[in-house]
C-alpha cells in the first residue's frame, strides 16, 4: 500500500491505470469501511481509499472538534487488508486550493432527512465529493446504505458530471443489529443497549406497518412514543420512497428513515 499526502502524488501514481475503485472516508476506520474496500478490491483492479475529515460537512463546530480521529490505527487496520493500493491522507488546503469551484446546492425537494435538519451539511457533502472525485477520476465510487441519502445525492449530482458507477453497498451491523459508524466511538456501553433496543424495535415495526393504511401518520405516533420511553430526541421517522427519496405510503421500494441524538451523538439508520 502506498501512503499518498497530496494531489500531485497521487495524480501521479494513478496514470497509468484505467480501472480505479474509490472508497472515500473520515477516518476512524471499521467493519463497515472494510466491506466497501473487500467490494472494491473484488470488482476494480486498483483501489484508492480517503481519509479526509471535511470541515464543511459539518454544521456544528462541536460535532468537527469531537468527531473521532486516529489515523495511525486507521492506516494499520487498512494496511492489515492488503487490498488497498493507495492510500490519499491530503490536508485542507490540497482540496480546498481551487475554491473557484461553483457550489452545489440542494433543490427544494432533496431538502430532507439529514438535509432538513443539518443545513449546509449535504452541501459541503457534495462539495468535497466533487473535488475528490475530480482528483482520483475513480471508475467506480464504492457508498454505504447506511448514509442512504447521502450516497442518492452523490448520485444525482455527481455520477453524470464524471461517469462514474456510484456503488451501494450493503450496511454492516454488530451482533446487536447497531448499524457501524464512526460516531458509536463517542457512545458509552449503557448508549450501545438503549441504540440497541431502538434498532431491534424498528426493525419490528418495519414489518408490522404493513398493516396501517396511513403509514407516515403511524409513524408520528410511534414517534411520540420512542421519545418518552428511551428519552430521546428524535428529528425523523419517515417511510420513504428509495427511487426519489418522496414519501411513501407503501413498503415495496422503500426504506424506513431514522435519525436520532443519544448522549448528545447524532445516529442515523435505514431499514
Amino acid at each position: 500500500m502506498k501512503i499518498l499526502l497530496n494531489k500531485t502524488s497521487l495524480t501521479k501514481s494513478l496514470r497509468q491505470f484505467s480501472d480505479i475503485g474509490f472508497v472515500p472516508t473520515m477516518g476512524s476506520i471499521h467493519k463497515g469501511h472494510l466491506s466497501l474496500i473487500s467490494k472494491s478490491n473484488q470488482i476494480c483492479s486498483k483501489t484508492v481509499v480517503s481519509i479526509f475529515v471535511n470541515p464543511k460537512q459539518f454544521n456544528n463546530k462541536k460535532d468537527f472538534k469531537t468527531y473521532p480521529k486516529n489515523i495511525k490505527n486507521d492506516i494499520k487496520l487498512i494496511s492489515k487488508t492488503k487490498k488497498v493500493d493507495f492510500l490519499y491522507v491530503p490536508k485542507l488546503t490540497d482540496i480546498f486550493k481551487n475554491n473557484k469551484k461553483p457550489k452545489i446546492k440542494l433543490i427544494k425537494i432533496d431538502k430532507i432527512l439529514c438535509a432538513k435538519f443539518r443545513k449546509g451539511h449535504f452541501e459541503g457533502v457534495l462539495d468535497v465529493m466533487d473535488r475528490l472525485t475530480s482528483i482520483v477520476k475513480p471508475n467506480k465510487i464504492f457508498m454505504g446504505n447506511k448514509d442512504f441519502q447521502q450516497l442518492f445525492l452523490v448520485k444525482k449530482y455527481l455520477k453524470k458530471k464524471y461517469n462514474t458507477d456510484v456503488i451501494g453497498c450493503k450496511t454492516i451491523r454488530n451482533k446487536d443489529r447497531i448499524a457501524l459508524s464512526s460516531r458509536n466511538y463517542l457512545l458509552t456501553k449503557e448508549n450501545l443497549i438503549i441504540a440497541s433496543k431502538i434498532i431491534k424495535k424498528l426493525i419490528v415495526l418495519k414489518k408490522n406497518i404493513k398493516l396501517e393504511k396511513n403509514k407516515n401518520k403511524y409513524l408520528l405516533s410511534v414517534k411520540k412514543d420512542l421519545q418518552k420511553r428511551f428519552k430521546i430526541k428524535i428529528d425523523y421517522l419517515e417511510l420513504r420512497n428509495t427511487d426519489n427519496l418522496k414519501l411513501s405510503n407503501v413498503i415495496d421500494r422503500s426504506r424506513l428513515f431514522v435519525s436520532y441524538y443519544l448522549n448528545g451523538v447524532r445516529l442515523i439508520d435505514n431499514l
